[in-house]
Protein backbone atom coordinates (compact mmCIF):
# COMPACT_ATOMS: atom_id res chain seq x y z
CA UNK A 1 0.00 0.00 0.00
CA UNK A 2 1.48 3.23 -1.01
CA UNK A 3 1.69 6.21 1.75
CA UNK A 4 -0.06 9.41 1.09
CA UNK A 5 2.24 12.17 1.87
CA UNK A 6 0.48 13.80 4.43
CA UNK A 7 0.67 10.19 6.38
CA UNK A 8 4.54 10.29 5.54
CA UNK A 9 4.76 13.98 6.52
CA UNK A 10 3.42 12.91 10.25
CA UNK A 11 5.94 9.88 10.08
CA UNK A 12 8.79 11.70 9.97
CA UNK A 13 7.62 14.42 12.51
CA UNK A 14 7.50 11.57 14.55
CA UNK A 15 10.82 10.75 13.68
CA UNK A 16 11.70 14.10 14.72
CA UNK A 17 10.53 13.80 17.85
CA UNK A 18 12.08 10.65 18.08
CA UNK A 19 15.12 12.20 17.61
CA UNK A 20 14.43 14.87 20.24
CA UNK A 21 13.56 12.74 22.95
CA UNK A 22 16.54 9.72 22.26
CA UNK A 23 19.11 13.30 22.49
CA UNK A 24 17.03 15.18 25.38
CA UNK A 25 18.24 11.75 27.14
CA UNK A 26 21.86 11.67 26.01
CA UNK A 27 24.11 12.37 28.91
CA UNK A 28 26.03 14.92 26.98
CA UNK A 29 22.94 16.79 25.87
CA UNK A 30 21.50 16.69 29.72
CA UNK A 31 24.79 18.17 31.07
CA UNK A 32 25.05 20.69 28.75
CA UNK A 33 21.48 21.92 28.78
CA UNK A 34 21.68 21.43 33.24
CA UNK A 35 24.09 24.29 32.87
CA UNK A 36 22.05 26.44 31.10
CA UNK A 37 19.46 25.71 33.67
CA UNK A 38 17.31 23.49 31.38
CA UNK A 39 15.70 20.78 33.47
CA UNK A 40 15.61 17.50 30.95
CA UNK A 41 12.20 16.42 32.65
CA UNK A 42 10.38 19.99 31.75
CA UNK A 43 12.13 19.61 28.53
CA UNK A 44 10.69 16.06 27.49
CA UNK A 45 7.43 16.62 29.25
CA UNK A 46 7.02 20.07 26.61
CA UNK A 47 8.05 17.82 23.79
CA UNK A 48 5.78 15.04 24.71
CA UNK A 49 2.99 18.13 24.81
CA UNK A 50 3.61 19.12 21.37
CA UNK A 51 3.40 15.72 19.92
CA UNK A 52 0.54 15.20 21.21
CA UNK A 53 -1.02 18.54 19.97
CA UNK A 54 0.36 17.75 16.45
CA UNK A 55 -1.52 14.28 16.58
CA UNK A 56 -4.65 15.71 17.57
CA UNK A 57 -4.82 15.25 21.08
CA UNK A 58 -5.93 18.25 22.43
CA UNK A 59 -6.71 16.68 26.25
CA UNK A 60 -2.70 15.56 26.73
CA UNK A 61 -1.37 18.36 24.76
CA UNK A 62 -2.43 20.97 27.26
CA UNK A 63 -1.65 18.52 30.12
CA UNK A 64 1.42 18.27 29.44
CA UNK A 65 2.51 21.77 28.12
CA UNK A 66 0.30 23.20 31.18
CA UNK A 67 2.71 21.45 33.43
CA UNK A 68 5.90 22.26 31.73
CA UNK A 69 4.87 26.08 31.45
CA UNK A 70 3.60 25.91 35.58
CA UNK A 71 7.21 24.03 36.36
CA UNK A 72 9.24 26.67 34.04
CA UNK A 73 7.33 29.30 35.79
CA UNK A 74 7.80 28.17 38.64
CA UNK A 75 11.67 27.76 38.64
CA UNK A 76 11.72 30.72 37.37
CA UNK A 77 9.74 32.70 40.23
CA UNK A 78 12.37 30.66 42.79
CA UNK A 79 15.36 31.78 41.16
CA UNK A 80 15.02 35.51 41.37
CA UNK A 81 14.73 34.94 44.93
Amino acid sequence: MRMGASEKGLRELDEVFDDLDALLKNADVADALSSRGVNISIALTAAWGLRAYLHGDKTTAIEDLSTAAEEIASRAGSSKA
